[in-house]
């Protein structure tokens, strides 16, 4: 394989936009990611509730995808979805995840690891019809992440559902829906110059208290 033209190994970027100290953050790691949620949508970034999304299968091999925070409660971070895509089949086999969020322009990243499970009927419902009706049309027209022969396929799929529910209020599939990570993990990383980064990472203890500890970049 002939050498990429580009010198990767030589791509850096030195942070010093700011610090994080653990007298400075909220003892809740929900609370403290909803605060750097908020100073990430006053930053105007583009996506700033794109996640990645790691599963793992049945025989342990894990893959990820990019998809988007819909909801952060108390109980955690809900996301929606096809159950029968390969993320949605894995998380029946496993049902634990990782989450990555990724804010370059605040030199900031959280990595988020705990139980997934699926949200309410109701809760599936209520998100759904407020889907915009393209995007509600999709779920139907979509066997997520099975073959399909072209893309005339969707094309042809999408047009018969727009005929099919013409004037007419779109169900949501069985299959959609969406699935809570309750965090056991969330760690905030903050860039700081020469690769020594803030690593402040909270975990649950057994009587499911946050304990906060401070990581070694």
């Amino acid at each position: 394989m002939d050498q990429i033209p580009v010198p990767i190994a030589h791509l850096r970027q030195d942070y010093r936009r700011q610090a994080l100290l653990e007298k400075e953050v909220d003892p809740d790691p929900l609370r403290q990611f909803q605060i750097w949620f908020e100073q990430a949508l006053q930053a105007e970034l583009r996506e700033p509730n794109a996640m990645t999304l790691a599963t793992v299968s049945a025989e342990g091999n894990p893959s990820a995808r990019m998809v988007l925070l819909k909801e952060l409660d108390q109980q955690g971070f809900v996301f929606y979805t096809n159950s029968q895509s390969r993320k949605g089949q894995e998380l029946a086999q496993t049902p634990r995840a990782a989450l990555v969020f990724w804010w370059p322009d605040l030199e900031r990243q959280v990595r988020v690891e705990g139980q997934v499970a699926k949200v309410t009927e109701a809760e599936a419902d209520q998100y759904f019809s407020i889907r915009p009706r393209g995007s509600q049309l999709g779920a139907w027209a979509s066997a997520q992440s099975q073959v399909i022969c072209d893309r005339t396929h969707l094309d042809q799929r999408l047009q018969a559902l727009e005929q099919q529910y013409q004037d007419q209020q779109i169900p949501r599939p069985a299959y959609w829906g969406g699935y809570r990570l309750q965090p056991s993990m969330i760690e905030f990383w903050q860039g700081r110059s020469n690769r020594l980064h803030d690593r402040l990472c909270y975990r649950q203890d057994q009587a499911g208290q946050w304990q906060l500890e401070r990581l070694s970049p």
